[in-house]
């Protein structure tokens, strides 16, 4: 594997038309998690990704195994339950510019991941580990699942990448900063926001973000500053790379998954910080283009099309 990453997955419901959810007939079911967006985004750029969970033995499940494993995806250490069922969650396109999530995943299966489940060897073969700060917030023995995690890819010389993911909703707020600073400490890059950056450490200057993250131990810092683009941050050198102007954002949800994946792509290339964040910023505006949390995801070819700005309406 170059990346193996682990987290929930969930059914996504999205209503056919825009407006209240509760007035809402009709919905198309999809499948969204922030670790699988991400490992889909690996495989659809041509990279070996696998997904480690756990899900109901449901028809949701079931549903949902199969189509990650169709995106290219290795899901063969994902674990059926008959102990809870697969969460889900709906996505309201209230207005344009105004989009609600509500989730529906207290008690499900992925929150009952364990620690004892983990394969040490699966996690050691891999190039990067890439972690989140949502799968931590889920329970306690998914903290303890995400802590082992890290400890066996530190153990296996496996690099940790970390995107905070703050998710304000799931846990207590004092509980969540110090998880998230705990991980943070122990990872080898770190992909926050302006509002991660914010919540752990109470500032709000992307220079002066970049640096508490590097005090803590990372070796490269990329601060996502939405459609500016990023800046990384290095023991000797800040460059900021600049974004992809977007028209029309159809749907925002997914874009960082998809940064994350465009950024690790670059990474596993070998290429140069600067053109990796390229690629990331690149697949983070084609995501917001198309509604759904993977179906903007990019392959190579689209990304390197819309990078050099060749795009034709009609491709014949």
């Amino acid at each position: 594997m170059d990346v193996v990453t682990i987290g929930e997955t969930m059914v996504l419901f999205t209503p056919e038309a825009e407006g209240s959810l509760r007035y809402s007939q009709q919905f198309s079911k999809k499948y969204g998690g922030a670790e699988s967006n991400v490992a889909i985004g690996l495989a659809r750029l041509g990279h070996q990704a696998g997904w480690i969970s756990k899900v109901g033995n449901d028809e949701f499940g079931k549903g949902m195994l199969s189509f990650i494993r169709g995106e290219g995806v290795d899901v063969h250490k994902v674990l059926l339950t008959d102990e809870a069922p697969t969460g889900m969650y709906f996505k309201e396109h209230r207005r344009e510019g105004m989009i609600n999530v509500y989730y529906y995943r207290k008690g499900s299966a992925a929150s009952r991941m364990k620690k004892e489940e983990l394969d040490r060897d699966y996690i050691g073969q891999a190039k990067y580990l890439h972690i989140t700060g949502i799968t931590p917030a889920l329970s306690e023995s998914c903290r303890e699942t995400v802590y082992e995690a890290i400890k066996i890819a530190k153990e296996k010389n496996v690099k940790v990448v970390f995107d905070p993911n703050l998710r304000r909703k799931l846990w207590e707020e004092d509980l969540a900063r110090g998880v998230l600073l705990k991980i943070a400490s122990e990872a080898d890059i770190i992909l926050p926001g302006i509002e991660e950056g914010q919540f752990m450490f109470g500032v709000d200057q992307p220079e002066e973000i970049g640096k508490r993250f590097l005090e803590l131990g990372a070796s490269i810092v990329v601060l996502k500053i939405g459609a500016e683009g990023s800046i990384y941050f290095t023991e000797n050198e800040i460059r900021k790379v600049p974004g992809f102007p977007v028209k029309h954002v159809v749907d925002p949800v997914g874009a960082g998954d998809g940064f994350a994946a465009g950024f690790l792509s670059g990474m596993i290339d070998g290429l140069h910080l600067e053109q990796a964040l390229t690629r990331a910023n690149a697949v983070g505006a084609l995501v917001t283009m198309v509604k759904g949390d993977v179906e903007g995801l990019p392959d190579r070819f689209e990304i390197e099309q819309f990078i050099s700005n060749n795009e034709n309406d009609v491709i014949r």
